[in-house]
């Protein structure tokens, strides 16, 4: 894209309304049923919980901001098949889809994320914060992002920043949008959107007996696995009691360390030779017991992770045919200035090259079609 002038005409102090109270809703209601599409985004409260609660819901309909108060106990079964009629203008929404279809099975009937098509259209930083930047000079601070939305009352501040994250969303997209044709990929824009309005629905992955697996486990093979698969879920443990993040306990270093230090054949004095911060004495005297018990654990003993097929062993074949579609798309990519995952993600050209058959089932209409018409396909 070109350089884009700031625009003073979208230079607010803005304007919206809170609703924590059941009589707010008709204004929101009226709103929604008059304008002819809505700007939506969450806040949510995933660093400072365990199970993960959407705490706000910003809401921009017929030129009017609504901050939606989601832990106030509102009645709103009125509020998601109106949300759902109209086309949603989003900024990377995935992670917002898939809480919003988790808390109430909500599933948009259309939508324009302005992250894919910044992505497609090859803009290298295609955050909204600096995308609002680029294009209107707006200022955000991205502090925010990480702010305890779970908390009452929410301050001014916060509260501004949540109505700026769907103000823009409109003006955003038609500049996007312009782009989009100028280039000829409005339908690829189109296919993604209806792809993530549908993968939503899978919501987050349920918890897997092989998520103690931390990075670095792979090198483990004897007392250390033991170990890390005790402290792990001792983690867990803690971190459901104490309504707090995981990390919030111990980080995965701190359990990489100790797991390491088992393996290497130290004893259990050495191994817990650590301290835990401000809730040392709380935790350590259960953490020692679940080191004790790692220490006494046989590794053999302990699930076994199966091998996912793009991650096993691929033939001299498909080695080499992997490798072909990897060039053409590498080829296709520097042509149209895009990020080759864009075209296919290297688990999509395993899957692939194992079975050039499945293509259109692994890929987008137009990700499939630009591959096929390449030499390695038609060789």
């Amino acid at each position: 894209m070109g350089e884009i002038v700031p625009s003073s005409v979208l230079n607010p102090p803005l304007h919206y309304q809170f609703i924590d109270q059941p009589a707010q809703l008709p204004a929101l209601y009226a709103a929604l049923d008059r304008c002819t599409e809505i700007a939506l985004d969450t806040e949510a409260d995933n660093l400072f919980r365990y199970k993960t609660k959407v705490c706000l819901l910003q809401i921009l309909a017929a030129d009017e901001i609504y901050l939606v108060d989601l832990l106030a106990g509102l009645p709103l079964d009125d509020l998601w098949p109106r949300l759902a009629a109209k086309p949603l203008i989003m900024h990377g929404s995935d992670y917002d889809l898939r809480l919003l279809w988790e808390l109430c099975r909500f599933q948009p009937h259309r939508l324009f994320d302005t992250m894919f098509a910044a992505q497609l259209l090859s803009i290298p930083r295609f955050g909204l914060a600096a995308l609002l930047e680029q294009n209107f000079g707006a200022q955000v601070d991205k502090d925010h992002q990480k702010a305890n939305w779970s908390q009452r009352p929410l301050d001014r501040d916060m509260l501004d920043y949540a109505a700026t994250d769907v103000y823009y969303l409109p003006a955003l997209r038609d500049r996007l949008l312009a782009e989009l044709h100028r280039l000829g990929r409005v339908e690829w824009m189109e296919q993604k959107c209806r792809w993530q309005i549908e993968v939503a629905r899978e919501g987050f992955a349920p918890p897997d007996e092989n998520n103690w697996r931390v990075n670095g486990s792979e090198r483990l093979r004897g007392r250390g696995l033991g170990v890390l698969h005790a402290i792990w879920h001792w983690r867990e443990g803690w971190a459901e009691k104490l309504n707090t993040p995981p990390f919030k306990v111990v980080g995965n270093e701190m359990l990489g360390r100790i797991a390491r230090a088992a393996e290497e054949g130290r004893s259990i004095h050495e191994v817990l030779n650590f301290h835990l911060g401000r809730r040392h004495d709380r935790l350590f005297p259960s953490l020692a017991e679940a080191v004790r018990k790692g220490f006494a654990t046989d590794p053999h003993t302990l699930p076994r992770r199966e091998r996912r097929r793009e991650f096993s062993p691929m033939s001299p074949d498909e080695l080499a045919r992997q490798d072909r579609i990897k060039a053409d798309r590498d080829r296709l990519a520097a042509g149209f200035s895009l990020d080759p995952t864009l075209i296919a993600t290297r688990s999509q050209l395993v899957l692939i090259a194992r079975d050039p058959a499945s293509i259109d089932a692994v890929l987008l209409p137009w990700q499939a079609k630009l591959l096929k018409a390449e030499p390695a396909w038609k060789s």
